[in-house]
């Protein structure tokens, strides 16, 4: 665990909880709300098939969480962690101008 509170740069337990917390609840509300966007939208597997409806709703579940990660990361006093995070892996998938960093 104190490896984990180093490479994070996070001092207690408690925050390692909240941090994890805030990871599946992000997973779970992406996925949750994927479905019901992609149905408003008017995507359906029929309509682009199985390949192209599943394409999009990764790439759309991808984005909605990039989203919420830092919101609920806000919601649970956690924002400067999340938006590091956020920055790190936006830079590692090439797309370091969004965050104007």
């Amino acid at each position: 665990m104190n490896k984990l509170k180093q490479r994070w740069g996070i001092e207690s337990n408690w925050q390692i909880a909240i941090i994890f917390i805030v990871f599946a609840v992000t997973g779970s509300t992406a996925s949750y709300i994927g479905k019901p966007i992609l149905r408003f939208l008017n995507i359906t597997s029929e309509s682009l098939g199985a390949f192209g409806y599943w394409f999009i709703r990764i790439l759309l579940l991808f984005i909605v969480y990039q989203f919420l990660l830092v919101l609920f990361g806000w919601l649970f006093g956690q924002y400067k962690f999340f938006w590091e995070f956020e920055k790190k892996m936006l830079k590692r998938l090439g797309l370091k101008r969004l965050i104007g960093d």
